[in-house]
């Protein structure tokens, strides 16, 4: 009987030991920084994988503007809204009819190759844009600054911030005119996200220095913009204001009454000489 009882203190006494032993193994890999951290070699896509996946239609617009767009879904999922919809219903259909139609080439060509056109002349922080044929001169309707302004805001909605970096670049490097950059402004102030300065504070601020132009070249589009979109009216009063005062402060060795901004356009694009 002594031995038989013994015999399981025996087990329990070895089932610790190993207990142990495998505790003071975590530990030490724990304590040494070797846990599970083994190199990842990264997976190697080749354009032949991205083919290899289904393809999903894109139906953009409405009526007889509806175009469809056939893509690869390993190239879609790039645009997490995109890919939030691939899960959701699967290879097949997505629809968007609201969305403008050749911005979603450009997003689509963008997302295979990196780039849409026009494209930059090169990498230069002077680069200038390939010639669009699409594009008047002058371009009184701001149709060159509208092309990538509606790839800005459809890239918003998609959530690709690189590519709404892209755009933005372009439209610094855009010529237009007065009228074309009202034309601008008023889509900017109707469909861009009204907490987006990175947008619209260059907006207002093109503006601001451009008093002679709004009064001269283009009063007529620039009070209908005014009456439109207040919110225009009030950041151009701001900027505008806010540079006056900084102006008297200069002059004046009073107290500083408040922050001022200095306006001007933070466009680095060659356009002026047509406005």
């Amino acid at each position: 009987m002594a031995d038989i009882e013994q015999q399981p203190l025996a087990e329990e006494a070895v089932g610790a030991d190993v207990e142990m032993q495998e505790g003071a193994e975590g530990t030490d890999d724990e304590e040494s920084g070797l846990l599970g951290i083994e190199p990842e070699t990264p997976k190697l896509v080749l354009f032949a994988d991205l083919a290899k996946s289904p393809i999903v239609e894109v139906m953009v617009g409405t009526g007889d503007e509806c175009t469809t767009y056939s893509a690869h879904e390993a190239v879609l999922i790039k645009a997490p809204e995109f890919a939030r919809q691939c899960a959701n219903l699967g290879p097949g259909v997505i629809a968007m009819p609201d969305a403008d139609v050749n911005a979603m080439g450009s997003i689509i060509e963008y997302l295979y190759t990196g780039e849409y056109f026009p494209k930059k002349t090169s990498t230069a922080r002077d680069a200038t844009l390939e010639k669009d044929p699409r594009t008047p001169l002058p371009d009184d309707q701001g149709l060159g600054l509208l092309v990538h302004a509606r790839i800005y805001t459809l890239a918003d909605r998609l959530e690709i911030p690189e590519l709404k970096s892209l755009a933005h670049s372009k439209i610094h490097r855009t010529a237009s005119t007065a009228k074309g950059e009202l034309a601008y402004a008023r889509f900017i102030y109707k469909e861009s996200n009204p907490e987006d300065a990175v947008i619209r504070k260059p907006v207002a601020a093109f503006w601001a220095t451009r008093s002679y132009s709004l009064r001269h070249d283009a009063e007529p589009e620039f009070k209908a913009m005014c009456l439109e979109f207040p919110q225009f009216s009030y950041d151009v009063l701001q900027l505008v204001l806010d540079q006056q005062e900084k102006s008297r402060h200069k002059s004046d060795d009073g107290p500083h009454r408040g922050p001022a901004i200095v306006p001007g356009s933070s466009r680095k694009r060659a356009r002026v000489n047509q406005i």
